[in-house]
């Protein structure tokens, strides 16, 4: 059963990972193997074919991520329930891709097939068993404990445990420090209403978290940008920025940032830290992908104490968006000044879906979970890189890690929404680097996502580019 067929000799049929999933998947759509039937084991799969665990464990993970296979938990992996043929006349359409689809529809819209351009991990990478289990734990707690609103500070033993994590990062803070929020995006969104005014000037990367920019514009704060650098961010061009417009604040996406991947050196953080210091600077500091960035990066609010770093994360990048769950960590009284602003704009957190991450972090296995993100990561990263560089696409920075890929395309500029246009109408979502950029300037860059965009597809729409 499932007999290989692999040559070790010649380049040109690819890896034996590429071998093996292509032998498989070739067996599996001619209908060789129903629906349910168990795949060999990865250690007998290995054994019977002289491979290392490894290399067969890489190409079952990738049967999965193309939907052929399912792995459960205790059961290995058996074969997907294949969906029916398409009909001939394609029932999918394209949606408009345009400011409304981007900032909202996009996160209901489940047609696109390929989803280059996305910010989250794919469904089958979330930890499935871990978060089921957690839920399960929350159904049974008694209605009394979870009957009203919550503390407007959040959920306490998550807090605990979001303190003891960040000590672990060098940021001495106990819970009286931390302040959950409804993910990042609130997180930021609260930051902003508290310290800031309209008319306000802050300081962004160029580019940045498209989000940020939209809270920015609603708040009628005033936005002068910072080039973005595979080392940091452009020391020289931000103390120009500081003299000519005397900004109140600074954010920043410390570690594989959202969207070019890169991560601040040692030297950068420094510098950046002692500018704020002399200027009065607030730093926001949104550290959202430190989870499955490499040990040892710099954290600036370790660095510098929690005076002017306000420190920002939470869990959408390694448990699921779905759980909306993120928090602030500042001094105590800009905490107090937080908790006022999240429950005049909407009262407390969600409780329920607090505990449900506390009991990730506790029973859910969470450090290994992201162990494995990070390792999956890695070697998406790898084929991805090669396929940007077939394609022609020149890279920003190889970060090797995180979910974030910003890479310049062979076109023109100006070109860039009608290629995004072209490719939706593919299946295929890109994210233009314009809605990255404070004055959504025309750019050939695109933000691309390491875990979705593993398709052969939207290469060979690349390489028709060039």
């Amino acid at each position: 059963m499932f007999t290989l067929k692999l040559s070790r000799s010649r380049k040109d049929e690819g890896t034996l990972v590429d071998q093996i999933v292509s032998s498989i998947q070739g067996e599996l759509r001619h209908g060789t193997y129903p629906a349910g039937t168990a795949l060999p084991s990865v250690r007998a799969l290995a054994k019977s074919h002289g491979l290392s665990t490894y290399t067969v464990s890489e190409a079952y993970q990738r049967l999965v991520s193309l939907g052929l296979v399912v792995a459960r938990a205790g059961a290995g992996y058996r074969v997907a329930t294949l969906p029916a043929k398409a009909p001939a006349a394609p029932s999918w359409s394209a949606p408009s891709l345009n400011a409304a689809w981007l900032l909202s529809d996009v996160f209901a819209d489940q047609t696109v097939p390929i989803k280059a351009g996305c910010g989250w991990i794919p469904n089958d990478w979330i930890d499935e068993s871990g978060i089921q289990h957690a839920l399960r734990v929350v159904s049974r707690v008694p209605g009394p404990r979870i009957g009203g609103y919550g503390h407007p500070h959040g959920f306490g033993p998550l807090r605990d445990l979001i303190a003891d994590t960040l000590r672990r990062y060098g940021l001495a803070v106990g819970a009286a420090e931390v302040l959950m929020t409804q993910g990042v995006t609130q997180a930021l969104d609260l930051v902003v209403r508290t310290l800031l005014r309209p008319g306000d000037t802050v300081v962004v990367e160029d580019p940045c978290y498209c989000n940020l920019l939209q809270i920015l514009k609603v708040a009628f704060v005033n936005v002068v940008s910072v080039p973005r650098t595979p080392e940091g961010i452009d020391i020289a061009r931000l103390e120009a920025l500081i003299e000519q417009h005397r900004p109140k604040g600074l954010f920043i996406n410390t570690v594989l940032q959202n969207p070019s991947g890169a991560s601040l050196n040692a030297q950068a953080a420094f510098r950046l830290l002692q500018i704020a210091d002399r200027e009065g600077l607030w730093v926001v500091e949104d550290d959202i992908s430190r989870p499955l960035a490499p040990a040892g990066a710099p954290c600036l609010a370790a660095m510098e104490g929690l005076r002017r770093v306000i420190y920002l994360s939470g869990f959408s990048k390694t448990i699921t968006p779905a759980v909306r769950v993120g928090y602030i960590a500042a001094s105590r009284d800009l905490i107090s000044r937080f908790a006022l602003t999240k429950m005049a704009v909407g009262l407390t957190s969600s409780e329920i879906t607090e505990r449900a991450v506390a009991n990730v972090l506790v029973d859910g296995h969470y450090d290994r979970h992201t162990a494995h993100l990070r390792e999956r990561l890695f070697n998406a990263h790898s084929r991805v890189t090669r396929a940007m560089a077939d394609a022609g696409l020149e890279l920003f920075h190889a970060p090797n890690a995180g979910l974030f890929l910003w890479a310049k395309l062979p076109i023109r500029p100006e070109d860039s929404i009608a290629v995004a246009n072209d490719a939706l109408s593919k299946g295929i979502w890109l994210a233009p680097g314009s809605y990255f950029r404070p004055e959504e300037t025309a750019s050939a860059w695109f933000r691309f996502n390491a875990a979705t965009s593993d398709v052969p597809a939207l290469w060979s729409f690349m390489k028709a580019l060039g």
